[in-house]
């Protein structure tokens, strides 16, 4: 089975950084769109950022100028840097991925169990 994990959440001071990680394993063929989400209690989960095969990226207008995604494709994993962090940004990180299993015949969408970060003022 194909999981994804992810890890660096923590507690940080206003204006300070944290990054995040996310390692896909399992059978895995092809890993396609890979993004981040966040989700505080009792409100939608919000697209934080995005990143193709290709390595192009997309952000939310909350974020850009901050954060940055990125990926390894040789290693299954995809990373969020996260500078300049405000208290708004609190919540649980969550990774996911569009990813083709080991047969080569079909795409699932998968998610992580999400990443605690916790940003005080």
């Amino acid at each position: 089975q194909v999981q994804l994990v992810e890890s660096g959440g923590g507690l940080v001071q206003a204006g300070g950084s944290l990054r995040l990680s996310c390692v896909a394993s399992g059978s895995i063929f092809r890993i396609n769109d890979m993004g981040w989400y966040r989700q505080t209690p009792g409100k939608q989960r919000e697209l934080v950022a995005t990143i193709t095969s290709g390595g192009t990226t997309d952000y939310a207008d909350s974020v850009k100028g901050r954060f940055t995604v990125s990926r390894d494709n040789a290693k299954n994993t995809v990373a969020l840097q996260m500078n300049s962090l405000k208290p708004e940004d609190t919540a649980v990180y969550y990774c996911n991925a569009y990813i083709v299993g080991g047969g080569g015949l079909m795409q699932y969408h998968y998610w992580g169990q999400g990443t605690q970060v916790t940003v005080s003022s």
